[in-house]
C-alpha cells in the first residue's frame, strides 16, 4: 500500500512539471492577434540643409 502512495506522488510530481513546462505563460503574455504596442520614438532623419 505504501508503494502505491509513493508511485502516485511521483506521477503527480512529474505530470505537474510537464504541465508547467509545456503550458503557455499566464502573466504578461502578448496578445496572440491584433495591434502590437509601439514603445519607441519615431525616427527623424536630420536634413543637411538646416544644420
Amino acid at each position: 500500500m505504501n508503494i502505491m502512495k509513493i508511485l502516485e506522488a511521483i506521477t503527480k510530481y512529474l505530470t505537474e512539471g510537464f504541465a508547467r513546462i509545456f503550458s503557455p505563460p499566464e502573466e504578461n503574455s502578448p496578445p496572440e492577434i491584433g495591434v502590437q504596442p509601439f514603445d519607441c520614438a519615431p525616427y527623424r532623419e536630420k536634413s543637411s540643409a538646416h544644420s
